[in-house]
């Protein structure tokens, strides 16, 4: 597997999005999330296809969010998610940003605490904007 700071086309993006089944945006979005993406950690197996990825949004000085861990079905189980989760936080340290928060998917805790994380208190902030104004 190769690794790297690369970022992926928009298409590519889409296309593990739509393998994956996490959701079904425009080409232009995906253009939008890349641009506005700090940090882009992909995964590629040995014929160059996507195989996974990682994207870090941040203010560059205080805080980083890990967003997109995404990894194909194929891909899964051999490590790949827990390297690009390790370049990401190593990446945002390296810039000076030690602050690295993530929202879990449901069912993925025990991932992010293996590699880490902690989960918040139930007293703790986090909130999800449920409607628009």
């Amino acid at each position: 597997m190769d690794y790297s700071f690369s970022a992926p086309t928009a298409m590519e993006f889409k296309a593990l999005y739509d393998e994956t089944g996490w959701a079904d945006w425009t080409l232009d979005r995906f253009e939008r999330a890349l641009s506005g993406s700090w940090v882009v950690c992909t995964v590629r197996d040995d014929a160059g296809r996507l195989v996974g990825m990682g994207r870090l949004i941040s203010d560059g000085a205080l805080h980083a969010f890990v967003t997109e861990m995404i990894v194909t079905e194929q891909a899964r189980g051999a490590g790949i998610g827990g390297e690009v989760l390790e370049r990401l936080v190593d990446e945002a340290r390296r810039r000076g940003v030690d602050d690295v928060q993530l929202f879990a998917a449901r069912g993925r805790v025990e991932f992010y605490e293996h590699h880490g994380f902690e989960r918040r208190p139930e007293s703790g902030p986090g909130m999800d904007v449920v409607s628009v104004r």
